[in-house]
C-alpha cells in the first residue's frame, strides 16, 4: 500500500525517481530495520521497475529475510555506493525526489557528483502525510510499546527508596526495559528529583532522592519498531499544599486537553485548552513548552501540538498530551499520556494511574 502511494506520487509530481535514505522510513516501507551507521542505505523507486533496496553487504542476509522488497543490491566498504545507486536510476533523470531533512551536505554533494539529476525535490512532506494516519497494526504496536513501558515503570517505582541517586534509578529502568523485551529506550530516560524536576529537559545526575519532594519520570521504549512515551510525577512521602496544588492543576490541564480531543478540532485548540487551565490557576508563565507531539516510528514526529497549529485532527492520528508546570528551585510536574484520535473522539492508550501517588516509604 505504502509503495503504491509513492508510485502514484511519482506520476502526479512528475518525479523520475524517489530515493529514501532515512532508516526509519526504509523500515516503514519495507519491514527491514537496521542502523547503517556511516554506510549508505537507500530505497529506490522508479516508474518502470520494481523498487530496489541498496544495503551494506553485512546487512544483506537480514534484508533478504525480512524485507518486502525482493530486489536487493549490496555494497562493500570499498565501493562508492552512489555509483551503484546511479545504476538503478533512469538514464534520463530530470527530477529526483529525496529526503532533504535527512541528507547531510556532504552526502548531497556525493550524490550530485554521481547522479546527474537536473533538480532535487523533497519527498519529506509525502512521507509525513503517509505516516500521520496510523493503521490498526501500527496502533497495536504502539499499544504493546506502551504496555511495556508501563510495566517497567510499575516494577521500578516499587523499588524507589529515599537516598537513591537519580542516575541509579535510570539504570534500574533501562535494565528493566531489556528484561521486558524492549529494543531499548526511545529517548534518554529522565528521572528528576526535587528542584531538578523543574527542568523540562533536565539530565539525571548524582542528586539523591529526598523526603518531601517530587520525583518525575519521563521514559519510553522501542518495541517492534514503535515508540512509547509517558511521564508520571510522584511524591516522595508527603509534599506541601502548594506542591499538591501544582500537581492537581497539571492533572486538570491534561484531562481537559484529552476531553477536547476529537476529529475536526484544531491541534492548537488542545494546547490552548490546557494552557488556559494552567493560566487560570496562576501558573501560566511556568508552562514553557508545547502540549505534545506525534508518536510512531519516531518518538517525536508530526504533528507538533502547539497553540498556533491550525491543522485538523483526523481519526488515526497518535500524539502525546503532556502539560507541565515548572517552578524554578521548587518543583516540576508533568503528566503525559499517549492518545489516538478515533471516529467517536479519543482513546487514551496509556493507563498508568495519574493521581498523586506517594512512594519511597
Amino acid at each position: 500500500m505504502s509503495t503504491t502511494v509513492i508510485q502514484q506520487a511519482m506520476t502526479s509530481e512528475a518525479w523520475d525517481a524517489v530515493l529514501i535514505t532515512d532508516p526509519k522510513h526504509v523500515y516503514y516501507l519495507t519491514g527491514f530495520a537496521c542502523d547503517p551507521h556511516e554506510r549508505f542505505l537507500g530505497l529506490v523507486f522508479t516508474p518502470d521497475h520494481e523498487p530496489t533496496l541498496i544495503v551494506p553487504a553485512l546487512d544483506a542476509d537480514k534484508a533478504r529475510e525480512v524485507s518486502s522488497i525482493s530486489h536487493i543490491v549490496t555494497h562493500s566498504d570499498t565501493d562508492n555506493p552512489y555509483v551503484i545507486l546511479k545504476q538503478h536510476l533512469p538514464g534520463q533523470l530530470n527530477t529526483l525526489a529525496m529526503e532533504k531533512a535527512h541528507t547531510s551536505v556532504s552526502n548531497f554533494e556525493a550524490l550530485k557528483q554521481a547522479v546527474p539529476a537536473q533538480q532535487f525535490a523533497d519527498a519529506g512532506p509525502l512521507l509525513q502525510s503517509m505516516r500521520v494516519i496510523k493503521s490498526a497494526d501500527e496502533i497495536s504496536r504502539l499499544k504493546d510499546a506502551i504496555v511495556c513501558i508501563e510495566t517497567v515503570l510499575d516494577n521500578v517505582v516499587k523499588r524507589i527508596k529515599v537516598g537513591m541517586v537519580e542516575i541509579e534509578v535510570v539504570a534500574e529502568l533501562e535494565y528493566e526495559m531489556k528484561k521486558q523485551g524492549a529494543e531499548g529506550p526511545s529517548f534518554s530516560t529522565m528521572v528528576l528529583s526535587g528542584p531538578n524536576a523543574a527542568l523540562p529537559h533536565g539530565i539525571p545526575g548524582r542528586r539523591r532522592i529526598q523526603e518531601g519532594e517530587l520525583l518525575l519520570f519521563d521514559l519510553g521504549v522501542y518495541l517492534n519498531g514503535y515508540a512509547s512515551d509517558i511521564t508520571r510525577t510522584f511524591a516522595i512521602g508527603e509534599v506541601d499544599k502548594e506542591t499538591e496544588r501544582i500537581y492537581h492543576t497539571v492533572l486538570a490541564a491534561n484531562e481537559a486537553a484529552i476531553a477536547a480531543t476529537k476529529p475536526g478540532a484544531a491541534f492548537g485548540s488542545l494546547d490552548q485548552t490546557a494552557r488556559q487551565v494552567i493560566t487560570d490557576a496562576g501558573y501560566g508563565e511556568y508552562f514553557t513548552h508545547r502540549l505534545g507531539h506525534g508518536l510512531g516510528i519516531d518518538v517525536h514526529e508530526y504533528p507538533s501540538v502547539h497553540g498556533q497549529n491550525t491543522d485538523i485532527l483526523k481519526p488515526g492520528m497518535v500524539f502525546t498530551i503532556e502539560p507541565g508546570i515548572y517552578v524554578p528551585g521548587k518543583a516540576g510536574v508533568r503528566i503525559e499520556d499517549d492518545v489516538v484520535v478515533t471516529e467517536q473522539g479519543v482513546e487514551v492508550l496509556t493507563s498508568y494511574p495519574k493521581q498523586l501517588i506517594s512512594i519511597g516509604k
